[in-house]
Order: C-alpha cells, then structure tokens, then sequence
C-alpha cells in the first residue's frame, strides 16, 4: 500500500510540474527559446539601424567592436540584401515587411509619409503589433525622409524621431510630440551620442518601472549618411583609407549596360580625389556608431537583461564610391548598392554562426513578430528568419542525408518612380483594346443598366434598340435635352452647387447687335461714368495726425512721403518747443508708434516700413526671452503658412482640373434662332460613344500627368537659373560640391565641381538568385534593356552576359520576374520550386538554367 501511495504522488509531481513547464512556452511561435528561469518570458528587442552603409566597400572592416559583440557573439548572414536601394523604400519595407509594389513608397519623394502612407501602411508596423500585445516600444533616431514631425507615428510609447533627413548638427526632432531643435555643440548635440544615450536611458528606466514587461527599441543611426560629420576625436583618423576602390572603381564607360552607365565616363582627377575624402569621413562617421553598440552591449550587461535580449544590426541598403565612374550615391541594382550587413545575437543563437541563407530587409518584421511569439499578418511579404537561426540538433548535426531547411534562393529587387501608373494605364489599354466582334461588344455593353432604359435615366446619352432583325443597335437619346431642362427645375439638395453641365448662359436678348458707333458711345459713358465720384464723398487724403507719446500731443505731417525712411520727419508740439528728435527714434521702435501710411504690420510687434526696413517693439530688442519667444512664435507661423500653402495649391489642382464650362455673351453676336442649334451642336459633341468613352478618360490622365510633370519641370528649372546654378543635364540627377559642403574638420578645400550620377526615372525590376549552382543577377528596366551578370565567374558585374544566355532561359526569368512584380503576401513572394523533394540547396531551388520544364507560376 505504501508503494501504491509513492508511486501516485510521485505522478501527480510529474504532471504538475509539465503543466508549470507548459506555461513558460505557451507563448504562440517562442518554441521554447526563452529561458525559464527568466522574469520575462518574451525576450526584449533591439534593432540598430545605419544609414547607407556599404558591405562590398570595407565599411565593417573599421567597426572591430561592433563585429567582437555582433558577428562573434551572435550570427552574421552573408547574403543580406535589401528589395530597394532606396532610404524611404527601404526603411518603409522594413516597418510594413512589405515589398515596394505594396506598400507605394517609390522614391524618397512619391509617397514617402504621405497621407496614404499614414492611413494605410503606418498602422499595420510591426510596432503596432507589438505595442498590442504588452511591448514598451520605443523609436530613436531617422525615420522617414519626408517625415515632418508633426505627428507620432502609432504604435510607439517613446519617440525621438528626426524631422527630414539625415544631419549631425542643427536638426530638429520630435520629442513626443513637442519640436526639440538642436545646434553645433558636439557634448550635448551630436545626433548619434544623443539617440545612444536616450535609448539606453529609456532601457534603464523601463526595467526599473516596469522590470516583467519586454522592451523593443529601435535606434535609426544617420551615420554614415551625408554630411558625413564626425565626432572631433574621430577627425584624423584613416587618412589613407582605400578599401572602396574595388576592380569596378571608375571602370567606365559602360556601354553594355543600361542607359546611365552608357553616359558615365571615367572620373576626373579631382572626383577621384574627391571619393578618396568622402570614404574617409564616411569610416569616421561610423566610429561614433561602433562606439553607441559598445554603450547598449554593457548596459544590457550591467542590467542583465543580454541573456534574454535579441539584437539586430543592418543598414537600409548599401552605397557606392566611384564604382563604374558614379561618384557617389545608391539606387543602382547592382550589389554594390543592395547589399547590407546584418548580425543577430539573442537566446540560443550560436555565437560566430555563418549563413548563407538569402534575407531582405521585408524579413525583419516578421523576425520581430516571431520573437515576441506573434504570427507574421498574410499581407507581409517577408519571413522570418528565426528558423534558420535554431541550432541543430546534437544527434542529426553528423548525419549525412540530413534534410536542409526549406528557405528561398530567389528575391525580388525594385525601383521606380511611375510604376503603379504605368501598370495602370497598360491594364486599361489592354483593356480598351479586346478583340472581340463589334456586335458582340454591344450585346456586352448593352447588359448594363444604363443603356436598358429608354432615354429616361438623368444625363443619360445612349440607349439600346433592338431593331427589326433581331440585332441590337446603340442609338443617342435625342430627347434629353428636354428631359434635362425639365429635371433642372425640381430642387433638391445634391442640385444646390454649382455645376457646369446644368449650368446655362443667360445672355438676355441676344438678336439685337448694335452699331458701331453705339457701341463706342456705350464704351465712352462707361469710362466717364468710372470717373465719376459724388462731391458728398470724403476722398481727400489725411494731411496730418496727432499723437499722444508720453504724455505729450504731437502733429506728425503725412504728406511729405518723398523724405527718406531715415530722416526724421516734421513734428511741432503743441505746447512745447523742446526737441524731440531722441523721443521719434524711440516712437518708430516702439509698438504704439504710427509708421508710414504705407508700412505694413506684418505681426502684432513688429512693422515692415516703405523703404523695407523692419521696426518692431522695444521690448523686443531689449529683452532676451522676449526676442526668442517671438523668433519662436513666427517659425511656427512660417511652418503653419508654409502647410496652408501646399493645403491650397493642391484645391487650386483640384479647380483647374473641375473647371466648368463658360460662355462669355459680350464676345459673340449671335440671334436667338441659332443659339438652341450652336447649344444641341456643342452638347452632342461631347456625348461621346461608349467605346471612346473610356478611351477619351484615359488620355486626359495621361494629359493632365505630363502637364503636370512639365510644368513641375519648367519651375525647377527657373530655379534653378535664378541661383546660377548650371550643374543640370536632361534626365540625370546631379549635385555640385565646394568647400563650404562640409563644416566639420577634416575640410575640402579642392574647389567646387559638378558630378551627375543617377536618374529618378531610373525604373527596374531584377531577380537576385544564389544557390549551389547559381549566382546571378538578371534586371529588367523600363526601358526593355535587360542586363544579365553570373557572379561565378565576374563577381564585380564587369559585363553584361545577356548575349550568351538562352532564349528560353531569358523567358523563364521573365516569367518568374512578372510573377514576383505582383506578389502579395508571403505565400506568394517566398515560392518553393517544384524540385522540392529532391532539390539541392534548401530542399530544392529554382534552377533558371534546367530545360526539361519551364516556369509557370507557384505551387503552395
């Protein structure tokens, strides 16, 4: 009996405490990695964020710290890259975890923390998600190029987000929610030390407030991003730097490549120069951030919080330094320019680890998601990578028909500024151009509503009839016109605006044409008649005006304004003769003081006078926290102004393009018989058939677009002439550079020059595919050049090999290329081949070389 009891408490033990073991990893996709002796059973996160940092250049070769805690302390993947080598592109893919084609960020400017950014993308980052679910979520540091700040985006608790793009010194950031600017003083403004020392703050108190509740950061460097300025310990370092000239540095021109690479030649001497300084004050930048990763790692140890904190580090996409005679810039599809370092280290991620495995920056919301124990949204396009980092097993590391983990070989890189409207527009002309027979168009367009009835729908212009063979015609409604003036009578609340198409002329009594000499006399009474002016009416102008200043009664003469501003002007005083010539000074100060009848009050203390000089209060002038409350007050009334502009221009877009039609009565003479006949003429015109309906709708689209692109180019252009400024070429992007650029030590002093390295209208769409076999870049632009590299055997994409490639090949890429250009969700935009079961790499890729079976869509 006694054994019987043993045996059943020591069950009942087993069981419970599998049930204790079971909550520590009910947390949904954790898996066990957390440990349970923690007291939070979520881990926290952190992600490092560099701007326009390079792999291909040597940039990580200088950051020894960062590698020591990073890539030997935690796992590094060599074949990082990014879908967009684009600041806000990319950085907007990271938040959403979606490809640019989803998320309509295309450039630095279209769509970048737009209105339609905020109401539909912004919501649904991963920090909103995790913000959700118990994160104390946290920004620091560069968001969005065109983020303006006057807003938090949601989704996170703390935020210290800087407003514009990247600087060191004299920005301004949104401190939840309040405007914070900054200056050129290095201790307290230098914008890397001061997003390092906040995050770690924010850390700090978050674990001493709230020690069970996970933290995720987010720390956005704007090094080594322009300006390049560096810490002043940083200044003299890597005088001889040289790891960015590569075999591809000012190897140009490029006459087998696209069309910017075909106009590129070789540098000048003061370029080269010029790259040599601009890499060396890039590595210096970097040291500042080497500096803020060695500050998180001993905070995380001095907390001890690093066991039970996953960090990331990686770069928006890459950068390139006189590779193929580019001076300077990204956006190029090359690897140069989509390469990225990314380093993880956390919980059971074996330190040194090297992975070969291909990750996008549409990856890390999905890995954020699954460290918090979340599932990653369908609408994400990316994964995580959370799988690939899991150690192996002891037992099946040493086997040799072990399965390797199913992961993609293929991705998609994309760049283009008009690419959602020109898809538009072709899906409408294949649309409009169908070939079907006429008269089976008709029966399709006579099944619509609008044609079934007989002339008596409001506006209606055609209608279907079925004539005496059985066949069905489109004829115009010749009655409507009556239909339309009778329905104009009735009242109702939608017919209250104003609207061109209901709106007649009322030209009066229209058959009476006067002579010509009747007409000239009309003319001359009305000039007469606006000469006119009643002797009742006070028009003259005021002589004089008196003042009381200080107790005292003064008549200041108005009409002698042809004196000069500065002269003072004749004053008498009624019952003194002093001179009060010290006292007008102060006047003109001051803000009871009459100005000039011409002086404008431009805000409640300070006057703009005629000869356009500014007076303002004397308190102003006088009082230091007077002065910088009311320099406060009209920076906010310039950015308030400068917000209603853009508000108004955009309603005045709106009314050019909703114009009503006019009909000006006073420049043709026409009779009352022929009025009705030029009216039914005009309105028949525009009632157009259907078939050229929907065509007209789209031409004027595709009109009003390029009068607007014109037009924008028209006004950049005068601009541009009105500062002087020739550094321009037709269709390329160029920039000028002299030695006032940068203001930090070390200094150019080589004089200015003009460099022109990219375009906006550089649109492509590439496959980027690594596996056992293949190393390749195929691109496509928008131009129908297509460009094809094999990094087997030319590593540096020297030349361009589509010549050598196969036909079906080429069509099997384009195939897979259309198919991942309209991917939604990450079912779609992570394909597994069909040689899955008995594949090489990852359980079996795509091969873009195999002929026995071509490429026709996705399977799973």
């Amino acid at each position: 009996m006694k054994c019987f009891c043993f045996a059943l408490f020591l069950v009942l033990f087993i069981i419970k405490l599998q049930r204790c073991d079971g909550l520590t990893t009910r947390g949904q996709g954790l898996k066990g990695r957390v440990q349970r002796d923690r007291r939070n059973i979520r881990p926290n996160i952190i992600l490092i964020l560099t701007d326009d940092q390079d792999v291909e250049l040597g940039s990580m070769q200088v950051m020894n710290k960062t590698r020591k805690i990073m890539e030997q302390g935690g796992a590094s993947f060599t074949n990082a890259f990014v879908s967009t080598p684009m600041c806000c592109p990319s950085r907007s893919s990271m938040l959403t975890g979606k490809y640019v084609h989803n998320h309509n960020t295309y450039t630095n400017n279209e769509n970048c923390s737009s209105p339609s950014w905020q109401a539909q993308h912004e919501p649904r980052s991963f920090a909103v998600y995790l913000n959700n679910t118990g994160y104390r979520t946290a920004f620091f540091g560069k968001y969005l190029n065109e983020y303006n700040g006057s807003y938090i985006p949601p989704g996170w608790r703390e935020w210290v987000g800087l407003i514009k793009n990247s600087r060191f010194y004299n920005y301004t950031v949104c401190r939840n929610g309040y405007k914070e600017k900054h200056g050129s003083d290095y201790a307290k403004d230098y914008f890397t030390d001061l997003i390092t020392n906040d995050s770690i703050n924010y850390f700090r108190i978050s674990k001493r407030m709230y020690p069970h509740r996970p933290v995720m950061m987010v720390i956005s460097h704007a090094a080594p991003h322009g300006p390049e300025d560096s810490a002043p310990q940083f200044s003299e370092h890597f005088p001889n730097a040289s790891q960015h000239i590569t075999p591809s540095y000012n190897y140009a021109p490029n006459m087998d490549k696209h069309w910017i690479m075909q106009y590129t030649g070789p540098m000048r001497p003061i370029n080269m120069e010029f790259t040599n300084f601009l890499h060396r004050k890039r590595l210096q930048t970097l040291l500042s951030v080497d500096d803020s990763v060695e500050k998180v790692y001993e905070m995380l140890v001095e907390t001890g919080e690093l066991d039970n904190t996953y960090v990331i580090y990686t770069a928006d996409h890459g950068y390139h330094i006189g590779q193929f005679g580019l001076v300077k810039g990204k956006s190029m599809p090359y690897d140069f320019d989509i390469r990225v370092p990314f380093f993880v280290r956390g919980p059971n991620i074996e330190p040194g680890s090297i992975h070969p495995h291909m990750i996008l920056n549409i990856d890390l919301a999905p890995t954020i998601l699954d460290i918090a124990g979340l599932d990653t949204p369908p609408d994400m396009d990316g994964k995580s990578i959370l799988k690939l980092l899991e150690p192996e097993k002891t037992e099946n590391r040493f086997r040799s028909n072990r399965k390797p983990k199913v992961w993609r070989d293929t991705i998609l890189v994309e760049r283009g500024k008009f690419l959602r409207k020109k898809e538009e527009s072709s899906n409408n002309n294949k649309q409009q151009s169908n070939n079907l027979p006429k008269y089976e168009r008709v029966k399709e367009l006579c099944q619509q509503a609008k044609y079934q009835t007989a002339c008596e729908q409001p506006g209606q212009k055609w209608q279907c009839i079925e004539d005496t063979s059985g066949k069905l015609r489109i004829h115009k409604c010749k009655g409507s016109l009556k239909v339309s003036a009778k329905r104009k009578r009735t009242r109702s609340l939608r017919s209250r605006g104003y609207s061109s198409k209901e709106k007649e002329c009322d030209c009066g009594k229209t058959d009476y044409k006067p002579a010509r000499g009747e007409r000239r006399n009309q003319r001359q009474l009305s000039q007469t008649n606006q000469r006119y002016k009643p002797r009742f009416v006070h028009t003259r102008p005021t002589r004089s005006l008196s003042v009381e200043f200080e107790g005292q009664v003064y008549d200041i003469n108005l009409e002698e304004e042809a004196q000069p501003a500065y002269e003072t002007r004749n004053i008498s005083k009624r019952h003194y003769d002093l001179e009060v010539e010290e006292d007008l000074e102060e006047m003109l100060a001051d803000d009871n003081a009459v100005g000039q009848p011409s002086s404008v009050k431009v805000t409640h203390k300070c006057y703009i006078l005629a000869n356009d000089t500014v007076h303002c209060e004397r308190e102003i002038y006088q009082s230091s926290r007077a002065w910088r409350n009311h320099k406060s007050y009209i920076a906010l009334e310039i950015e308030a102004l400068q917000d209603k502009i853009k508000n108004l221009r955009e309603v005045r877009g709106h009314l050019k393009r909703r114009r009503p039609d006019e009909c000006d009565c006073s420049k043709s003479y026409f009779n009352k018989e022929k009025a009705p006949r030029n009216k039914e003429r005009k309105k028949s015109n525009h009632r157009l058939h259907p078939f050229k309906e929907a065509v007209q709708e789209v031409d004027g689209k595709v009109q009003n677009f390029n009068e607007s692109r014109r037009k924008k180019k028209e006004r950049k252009q005068k601009k541009r002439l009105k500062k002087g400024d020739d550094c321009s070429l037709p269709g390329l992007t160029c920039f000028t550079h002299d030695n006032d650029h940068w203001q930090t030590a070390p200094f150019w002093n080589l004089g200015s020059f003009c460099a022109c390295t990219s375009a906006n209208n550089n649109t492509y769409w590439c496959l980027r595919t690594i596996n056992d076999t293949h190393n390749i870049l195929f691109c496509e632009f928008a131009t129908g050049f297509l460009e094809y590299f094999d990094m087997n055997n030319d590593p540096y994409q020297l030349t361009n090999a589509v010549h050598t490639v196969d036909r079906e090949v080429l069509n099997e890429l384009h195939l897979q290329l259309m198919e991942l250009r309209s991917c939604r969700g990450h079912r779609q935009c992570n394909p597994r081949s069909r040689g899955l079961e008995t594949g090489n790499k990852d359980g079996g890729s795509y091969d873009p070389h195999r002929e026995e079976q071509l490429w026709n869509g996705w399977e799973g």
